[in-house]
């Protein structure tokens, strides 16, 4: 088996920023555990919370985004999740997707966005794999 270009590790230490909680429309992947988790929260009931911050896409689920394609939960002030415990998967690998994995210059690409790219400890390899396995974006 081929060793990935970045076997060696990657640096990468959170600057909590938001960047990755704002910008252009997209989607955030939620399944219903991780809605169960948002919803007690935030103490509201399951199907409230669907109604209020889900939208189906196709047979996916997704949160909602403001018209300016935030997150519905980044705080534009503070510049913070309001629900960060209990944020959603795809939060929670970012930046290690494989989508972002997929060549060096995906990886520089990304890090033009995200200003923790590139910086901090190199996280090894094994938790890059681990991470980039949970959800495909």
């Amino acid at each position: 088996m081929k060793k990935p270009w970045y076997s060696e590790g990657l640096k990468f230490a959170c600057t909590g920023c938001g960047d990755c909680c704002t910008g252009a429309p997209g989607y955030v992947w939620t399944n219903n555990a991780e809605i169960e988790k948002l919803a007690a929260v935030l103490g509201i009931e399951v199907e409230e919370f669907q109604q209020r911050y889900i939208r189906m896409v196709g047979i996916r689920k997704s949160l909602l985004e403001h018209a300016n394609g935030d997150c519905v939960f980044f705080d534009p002030e503070s510049r913070k999740c309001r629900v960060y415990e209990a944020r959603p998967r795809q939060c929670r690998t970012w930046p290690f997707w494989p989508s972002n994995l997929t060549s060096p210059a995906a990886w520089e690409e990304i890090s033009e966005r995200c200003p923790g790219c590139n910086r901090g400890r190199r996280v090894p390899l094994g938790k890059i794999l681990a991470q980039s396995n949970v959800v495909r974006v």
